[in-house]
Formats: structure tokens, sequence, C-alpha cells
């Protein structure tokens, strides 16, 4: 209900309720304001423990010298310490997306030019995803895979290791898209969830392997260099082809020195820069995707391939590739074994006749290799045939060195472990978040449409390899019965050098997106200063490019050159990936779990169960793949773990595990008393400040309903009540008083711990709740008092007092003060509201509370269904136009939807309603210090002239009301404060003469009828000629005029909305100007049903970082 001041004329001929409204109608002509105050805002200065820029990137901005007119003059104080919006808007316009403790180069117009590339999805994501996954299995191991595997569980495989990589996609996509992702990627996001810790000791062995991995794909490019496309350019050779042959002395010193050279060549690339990465990556990746095409071509298409077949399933040595060769007998004779028959029988040293018998019993013959597609060859390649290391067939050695053996043993986990590095490629976009225009679009998109298309593509390639291929083929790894050539180059029309080439320019290709990637995220945990002796690598060019950690990313990269043994790293760079990917996963599951307030991400299709689920199986591959490896990788990141947390990482990052151990018990307690917790993991902290009505009940139990609906973000919640009295003679009415609070709680829903407290003072109990409650870092850090109902019919000041010492103690304890008022219009928890809106008016910034509240209650199902809208007030010097477009961008980081609205408030002349609701006030602060006197001053003062004249009803006696002959100003009836001891009775006070009669039109209500005589007989006996001389104070008039105005447009724009939330003013340093305090608020807030009156604790609670 709105407070509004009431003009009663003196009871004549029993019309005693006869009320006139002062409050709308037509007004007197506008009176000239005074002149404005120009209140200079000092610039805050910079918070000596203050956060890094992601934490509170605007809380320190405050103006310098700020102007404030008369339009906002009532939070002019507030000006001072606080930032204005439009300011605000206007630093986030600037803000650019910088790695985390970079700084901007000075000047703006010498940044813009030397900023660094900013690409999009496609260029920035995709195709960097596409060209890792893409590697070196495609053409030289999944024709093997398919062989010895089948084309079902090769399915299967796929199936698997594309199914973790999508899972582990959607998680970082859900972690990239929760606000701003600096350079360091995947690092940053994990560090970020998980702590510096972790973040540290996984970005460390990340970093290894991406560095690694450059490593294997140099060497895969220069084994396809020397072995299928060039031979005659090995340096060293003794002749005989040793320079070419795999795993030989003269083919590891050719892999050294070719892999340095083409290393160089690459680092060169990267250093010169990444937009110049991209041109390189583009024309590499176009050529392997000319290959694909030429291998879908080619499975369609007959080829006249031939190899020597014995029995139909065994492959033969490429010897024996001509008709005459291909044979079990010399010239068809049946009693002389051939060459190949020969060998055969030697190799079971059989003698003559037993040669010729066992001979008889096989056959030997060319056969199509690639026959294509239609040919009945899918049915036969359909399961599996693993074999032993040696073995021709499952359970078969093979019989002299012309069959083609297994060289290995081959089974379902052994194939998923040699397959998985293929899908491995899936950061690559997200490493590079740092050149990305808009990593939360652009991540998600291309780093899922990459696996997407990758998949299909192996996916295909299986399917084509099984129905076009022989098995016998396929199985050949080397493809020695087809004369040492790649199958996949065989297969691919129109000729096997386009395969060649694209495999060896897609591993050129991946080598070079590793040696861009890798040293990013080297800067960005440079950049965190989590390992000392890498603070060195943190430092770039005048661009931002990480030269000094391109340079030891090369070194390492040359270390790995200087093995030369690609299947000696490959395994390690397995477990490194998939610790990366499995601790993306956790990062996921344990923000969703913990539901932050900052969890907001723009990507929404993630659940925790499928993140659960990709950790899971991250874990299992990791085993699988080798357990000793497996094992050694996690030492490893033991030992960086341990490292960094006995450095002593002092870095609060919001991660998930410190919101997670605000949950647990003493040891968790004790460690967040180090420090505040960070922006991300901030989320109301309530402490409810109920009172007890005499029934030892809450007075206002929707203060409750209010606090539980808040709380569907988690979190701590403290209800506080206090007993005024004794202790040792209240203490069973505060037990009697803590079960029924109890009882109240769980009706209400509210989770948390309640307390009654007795004092001899209420002021000094609610001030000890303010400071005592909550244990260690489970510390309460917004409080909710209810609004002091009926202020205005009290003589007490305690009615209002109370309230602003609860408004003082909570802004000295930097918490967040909620003030709803009308709380009982308020919903309960069994409402649902359909469709409205919540109403933000966002005049000062107050940390973001304004923002984060409306998300907070829209968690809850009562608000769940209303949307959330946004005013703010421009003045006369700001540019409404930009600042909305600024707010939109700001919303946009934040991740909350929202409608947008700026309100213009030019400046006016003060009303004259202004004038006289201002008159009013003090007149009433003047006569109510005057009550104030002592009895014996007081019957000579105007406090007897209203005792005369509000007799009740019941002492009259019939009397005749017209010896109640006084003008009366009316206050209406309010409810009862929650922080009076007793409700007070309507009160209508004398105040004869309130207004000069100068400043009242003719239409206006008449306020001085009383006869001259009688006025001055009054005023000279009742000392209170000092209220016709009244003339309102300069600064008044326009904090007045400020809450008129602002409480007009509120009305006028959110007189449907279901809740208002506005900035509450900050309270008077002087005690003599709090009940003007008090009439500010009851104006600004007039008219409006449900209103909840925010003030911030001085700190960001809301962030637009990861």
């Amino acid at each position: 209900m709105s407070q509004r001041f009431t003009v009663t004329k003196p009871a004549v001929q029993g019309d005693i309720n006869n009320e006139v409204e002062i409050v709308g109608g037509d007004k007197p002509p506008s009176i000239q304001a005074a002149e404005n105050d120009t209140a200079g805002g000092a610039s805050s200065a910079k918070n000596g423990k203050k956060y890094c820029e992601e934490g509170a990137p605007f809380m320190n901005d405050a103006e310098k010298g700020v102007n404030n007119d008369g339009n906002l003059a009532l939070y002019e104080d507030d000006f001072k310490h606080r930032p204005k919006i439009s300011s605000l808007l206007n630093t986030l316009a600037n803000y650019k997306t910088l790695p985390e403790h970079s700084q901007e180069p000075e000047g703006r117009d010498k940044q813009l030019k030397n900023v660094a590339p900013q690409m999009g999805t496609l260029m920035g994501v995709y195709l960097p995803c596409l060209q890792n996954i893409l590697g070196v299995i495609l053409f030289i191991r999944l024709t093997w895979i398919v062989g010895n595997a089948g084309a079902l569980e090769s399915f299967f495989i796929i199936v698997i290791s594309c199914a973790t990589t999508s899972l582990t996609a959607i998680s970082m996509s859900a972690v990239a898209t929760n606000g701003v992702v600096p350079a360091g990627g995947s690092y940053f996001m994990i560090s970020r969830a998980l702590g510096p810790e972790f973040g540290g000791a996984v970005g460390v062995l990340f970093y290894l392997g991406t560095t690694f991995a450059s490593s294997m794909y140099i060497l895969g490019a220069i084994e396809i260099l020397l072995v299928y496309i060039a031979p005659v350019i090995a340096i060293f050779d003794d002749g005989v082809g040793s320079g070419t042959t795999s795993n030989s002395p003269d083919m590891l010193n050719n892999m050294r020195v070719y892999g340095t050279i083409i290393l160089f060549v690459l680092s060169l690339l990267v250093f010169v820069g990444v937009k110049y990465v991209n041109k390189c990556a583009l024309l590499f990746l176009f050529c392997v995707v000319i290959s694909i095409f030429c291998i879908y071509i080619g499975v369609f298409i007959p080829n006249d391939l031939q190899f020597c077949c014995l029995d139909d399933n065994i492959a033969i040595h490429s010897d024996f590739r001509s008709i005459e060769e291909c044979t079990l007998y010399f010239q068809g004779n049946a009693s002389v074994p051939s060459t190949l028959g020969q060998s055969l029988c030697d190799a079971d040293d059989l003698k003559v006749d037993e040669c010729v018998s066992y001979l008889s019993k096989h056959s030997a013959k060319l056969t199509p290799a690639i026959p294509g597609l239609g040919n009945g060859l899918f049915s036969d390649n359909l399961k599996n045939l693993y074999r032993d290391g040696g073995e021709v067939l499952p359970r078969e050695e093979g019989k002299g060195p012309n069959e083609i053996v297994s060289d290995i043993t081959t089974s379902f986990t052994i194939l998923l472990a040699i397959f998985f590095p293929s899908v491995t490629g899936i950061m690559a976009g997200s490493n590079r978040s740092g050149d990305l225009k808009d990593a939360q679009f652009s991540i998600p998109r291309g780093t899922l449409g990459a696996i997407f298309t990758t998949s299909l593509i192996y996916i295909t390639c299986v399917l084509f390899f099984a129905g076009a291929v022989r098995g016998e083929i396929l199985r050949d790894k080397f493809g020695e019965s087809i004369d040492g050539g790649l199958v996949v180059a065989n297969i691919a029309w129109p000729s096997q050098w386009v395969i060649l080439i694209g495999s060896f320019l897609s591993t050129i290709g991946a080598g070079l997106q590793s040696l861009t990637g890798a040293p990013r995220l080297l800067q960005a945990i440079a950049k965190d200063n989590l390992i000392p002796f890498l603070a060195v690598f943190g430092k770039g060019s005048a661009i931002g490019e990480p030269t000094w950690a391109l340079l030891l990313t090369a070194a390492i990269s040359e270390l790995g050159i200087i093995i030369a043994k690609l299947d000696s790293v490959a395994p390690i760079i397995t477990m490194f990936f998939l610790m990366c990917y499995m601790f993306v996963n956790l990062a996921c599951a344990l923000q969703t779990l913990l539901r932050t307030p900052n969890w907001r991400p723009r990507f929404k299709y993630y659940h925790w169960s499928l993140s659960f689920i990709g950790m899971v199986m991250c874990v299992s591959l990791m085993f699988i793949s080798s357990w000793y490896y497996a094992l050694a990788a996690m030492a490893l990141a033991g030992c960086i773990y341990k490292y960094i947390e006995y450095r002593g990482a002092e870095k609060e990052w919001g991660d998930g595990l410190r919101g997670l151990s605000l949950q647990a018990a003493r040891y968790s307690l004790l460690r967040l008393e180090e420090g505040p917790p960070h922006t991300k993991n901030w989320r109301p902290q309530v402490l409810v400040l109920c009172k007890l009505d005499e029934e030892l009940l809450p007075k206002h139990r929707r203060l409750l309903s209010f606090a539980s609906q808040l709380k569907a973000g988690r979190g701590l919640t403290l209800v506080s009540s206090v007993i005024e009295g004794d202790y040792t003679t209240k203490y069973p009415e505060s037990q009697a008083a803590a079960q029924e609070l109890r009882k109240v709680m769980t009706e209400e829903k509210v989770k948390g711990f309640h307390q009654v407290l007795i004092a001899r003072d209420v002021n000094d109990g609610i001030s000890a709740c303010i400071q005592m409650s909550g244990l260690g870092g489970l510390q309460h850090n917004t409080v909710i008092a209810g609004w002091p109902y009926g202020w205005r019919q009290s003589t007490d000041d305690r009615a209002f007092r109370v309230f602003l010492n609860v408004v003082r103690n909570v802004s000295s304890m930097h918490n967040a003060l909620l003030v709803p008022k009308n709380i009982t219009l308020f919903p309960s928890n069994d409402q649902k509201l359909e469709g409205g809106s919540i109403d933000v008016w966002w005049i000062v910034h107050d940390g973001g509370m304004l923002m984060l509240l409306p998300f907070l209650l829209r968690q809850h199902k009562v608000w769940k269904n209303c949307t959330m809208k946004i005013y703010t007030v421009a003045q006369m010097e700001d540019n409404s136009i930009q600042m909305k477009k600024d707010l939109k961008t700001f919303l946009y980081h934040l991740r909350i939807d929202a409608e947008i609205e700026v309100v213009e408030l030019p400046g006016c002349d003060i009303s004259a309603y202004t004038y006289e609701r201002t008159l009013l006030m003090e007149q009433r602060t003047q006569l109510l210090r005057q009550m104030k006197l002592t009895r014996k001053e007081s019957s000579f003062d105007a406090q007897a002239i209203v005792d005369l004249h509000h007799i009740p009803a019941s002492e009259t006696d019939g009397a005749s009301p017209a010896k109640n002959t006084g003008r009366k100003v009316r206050f209406a009836r309010q409810e009862s404060s929650p922080f009076d001891e007793e409700s007070e009775k309507e009160e209508v006070l004398n105040v004869s003469n309130l207004t000069d009669i100068n400043e009242v039109t003719e239409d206006d209500v008449d306020l001085m009828d009383m006869e001259p005589e009688k006025q001055k007989a009054d005023a000279a006996d009742n000392d209170t000629d000092g209220l016709l001389d009244i003339k309102p104070s300069d600064r008044n008039v326009r904090r007045m005029h400020t809450a008129v105005r602002l409480n007009e447009i509120i009305v006028e724009k959110s007189h449907k909305a279901h809740l208002v939330i506005l900035n509450l003013p900050g309270p008077p340093k002087l005690q003599r100007k709090e009940q003007n305090y008090m009439e500010y608020l009851e104006v600004l807030t007039e008219g409006l049903e449900r209103v909840l009156m925010v003030r911030g604790g001085g700190r960001e609670v809301i962030t637009i970082y990861s």
C-alpha cells in the first residue's frame, strides 16, 4: 500500500471524516527550484587486495568529477564511491578480451593498429579441429584396423572414440560459453573450474602433449616422404635401401635431419603470425579434402591391382605377383614344386613326397586386391579376425617368409587404443581462444561441427573399405603384398599420388596447428605465475604473439624428433590428451551439480550425467591403452599439483572445488577463512532478520518465503530473531521461539539455520546478529530486513531508527541489504506467477546485485515464468542510444536474457507538488522535534494542542465536534513496524499553519481557514511560530524532486510488474536527516505493489568471465 499525506478539515456538524487529498489533482504553478549543487565524485581508490580483472573489472572504476544534477540527487552520495551506469557501460564497450594479466597497449589508435588477428568460427575453430583430427591414422592405419576388427567392431571402435570426444566437446562447450575465455583455451577453462593446482598440473601436461604431438606429426610426415614419396632423397643409405627401411639406424638419422628442417620452417611460419598459419592450413586442408573425395570415388571403381592369394585367405609377398610366380607347381607340373611351393614346404621341413602331398591340399592364384563395391566383400569383412604376433590366421603360425603375418597381437582394446589418437584434435580451436572474435559463439559450433564431420568421414571410410577391399589386403599393414604401397593410396582415383601428397600435407598441417596452440598454452600458464620459473615465457611480442613460449616449444619438439620413433611417443601423447578431456568433463559436471549462480552457459545442450559418462570413458581408455603410461602420467600430474600447492598458489578463481568446499566440514571451513570467495562463487548467503510477535511467531512469514525463493541458487540461510530482556529470565522464551522458528522455516521450505538472541536492547541484539552470525567461511553476505511500517504514525523515533541502524550496520559489514516493501503482498511458495515481469531499475552500479537477484528468483517455480526487464536512467549528458547498445553487450557477456530500456530523465523545473511535499516533510520533522521537549516545556508546546484536538470518540461523550476546530494533517494508516514493540494507532496531529498562504492558489485546498486572532494566540501560547517561517533547503528539495520524478516514471513503466527492484539510497550520516531519508523512500516507492530495495555490499557479485 502506498502512503499519502491527507489534509483533514476540522469537524463541523458531524462531518468529521471529510478528507481532501493533496496527492494528484491540479497543482500550483511551478516554483523556481533552488540552484542545484554540483557534487564532484572522487574516483575510488584501488583496493589493496584487489581481485584479478575477471573478478571485478568495473567495481573500482568510479567517475572522476561526476556532475550529478538534481535528477539523481538522491543518489549523489553513492556516485562518489560507485560508478554511474553510463560510465560503467562505456567501460564495458571499450573492454577488450585480452589474456589475463596482460595490459592494454597505450592509446586506442595504437591498439587498433597492433591488435592480433580476430578469427571467426570457420578459420579459428572448425578448420583447425578438422585438420588435427584428420591425421595419419586415417591414411596408414584405418584399413588395417578394419581388416582385423571387421566392419562391425571397427564401427564400434569409431563410435566409442567419437562418443568420448563428443561428450568432452559438449562439456567443453558449456564451460567455454560460461563467460569470456581469454588465451589459454582448455587450460583456462580447467584451471578456473577446478582451481590453480589442478589447472596448473593438467595445463602443463596438456602443453607437453600438444608439443610432442607436433613432433609426432612431423615424424609421420617424414616417414611418408622417405618411404612412399621420395626414397631417393635419403641422406643416410648403405645402398640396399636401409635409409628408407622403418626403424633402421639410417632411417632414424634421416628422420632426425629432415624433421629438424621441417620443424624450423614451421616454427618460422608460426612466428610470422597466426594469420599466415591459417592461410597455409587452408591449403593443406584443401588437399586432405580432395584426397578423401578421391578415396570415395575409388571405392566405386574396380581396380586392376592384383595380389597372390594362398587358399583364398592368405596374402603372399609381392615377389610373387605374376601368373608364373603365383603358383605352387613349376610350369603346371604337379610333381615339381615352384619357388613359392618349395618355400612353403621348407618352412615345415617336408620331404619331396610330403611336399607334393601338402601342396595338393592348397592353391594359389592372382586375385583382385580392390574389386570395388558390389562384389560381396562386405559380408566377408563383417566379422573380426584377431591374431597374435606371427600368426597368419587365428591360431595358425605363418609358414615361411613369403606369407604376410601379423606383426603384433591384435584385439578390440588394442585397436581401440591405436585408433583413439586420430580423434584427439578437438582442442585445437579452444587453444586459440585468444585469437577468436567471439569464443563463446565459435568454440561449441566449430568443435562439434568438426567432430560430426570427421566422425562421418571415419564411419563411411570403414564401410567403404570393408565393402571394396579384400580382407587379406586390409590386414596387410605395410602393403607388402602390393609392392609396399599404401592401401589407401591404391584405392584412390585417379592416382595414388593424390593420397600420398594429401597425407603428407595433412600431417604437416596438423604439426603446424600444434605448434600454433602449444605456445599460447604455455604463455597463459606463465602469466598466471603458478610456476615461478616459467614466468619468462609469459612475455610476447607487441601484438601478443608468444615469442619466448614458441622458442621453448620448438626446443621440446626437437627432443621428440631426436627420439625419431613415432611409436614411442604416441601412447604418452594419448595419455596427456585423455587426462585433459577427463578434467574438462569433471569441471562441467562439478559446476552443474554445484549450480553456482555464475554457472550460466550460453550452450544449453549439456547435462552433468553426460559429463560424468565422458569422464569415466576417458579414464577407462587411459588404462585400456596402457596402464603403466596412465599411471606415469597421473604421477607426473600429482607432482606438479603438489609443487603448485607447496609454492602456495594464492589464486582465487572461483573454481568449482572452492565452491564445493563451502559445503564441506572443518577442513574446508579452515581453507575458506584464507580469503573471501571469488566473484564467480558468490551467492547470497542470507541472514533474515525476523521479528517475533507476542506469541513468539514470525510476524511476517513472507520474509521467509522470499528467502526460500531466493535460495533456489542454494547457499547459506540464517534466520535470526531478537527478544528484548534479560537472558536469565527470558531463556525459556528463547527456546520456545527457536522451536516455532524452526517449524515455520520447515513449512516455508527454508533450508538453513536459526538463532534467537536475547538482548537488553533491540539495536544491540540486531547488531550482534549481523556481526556474529555464521561460522568460518560460512558467513552471511546478504541481509534481508523488513520495512518499518507505521513509522509515520509513531511519535517514537524507534519506529524507524532500528531500521536505519540495520542499514548502517549492514553497510559497515560490507554486506548486501534487501528490503522488501509490502511484504504481505509477496507470493507464497505455493503460488506460481503466470507471465508478468521482474523490473529492475538500475540507477547505481552496486556490484551487479540488481542483475543477479532476478536470475536467482527465476530459478524458483514461483518466478520461473516471469520475464526480466532492465531500466536504466539516462541524464542530459548521456547518450541514451549508446547506453542501450552497451547494456545489450554487457548482458550478452553476462549470459542474461532481458528486455532493455533506457529512460531519459531530462532536467526540468521543480514542481509545486515537490516543493509542498518537502515543506510538509520539514514541518513535520520540526514539529516532532519540538514534541520531544521535557514534560514541563511540553505544556507550552504544540503537543498540548495535539492532545486537545485528538480526543478519542469514547471521551467526547457526544460533545459537539465543533470544539475541535484545528486544522489537521492525517497520515494514512500503515501496518505495524516489524521493529516496533507494539502497534501504533493512527494519530492525527494538529499542525496549524503548515504552509504559507502565498504559496497556495485558489484551486488548492484551503489550509488556512482559522481565524487570524486564534492563530496568533495559539502560536504565542505554544511557540509554533517557527513552523510558519520554515523554508525547505535546496538539497532537500532536489532529493525530493529525484524521488518524485523517479516514482512517476517507475509507476508509469512498471505498474504491471510482479516485482520492482531498485537501488536503496545510502542512509544519512546526520541523525537530524533520518526522518527526511525515510520520507524520500516512501515517496520513491509510492504506488508500487511489490518493491525490493537493494543495496550492494561494495564488491562485484557477477562477472562476464568463465
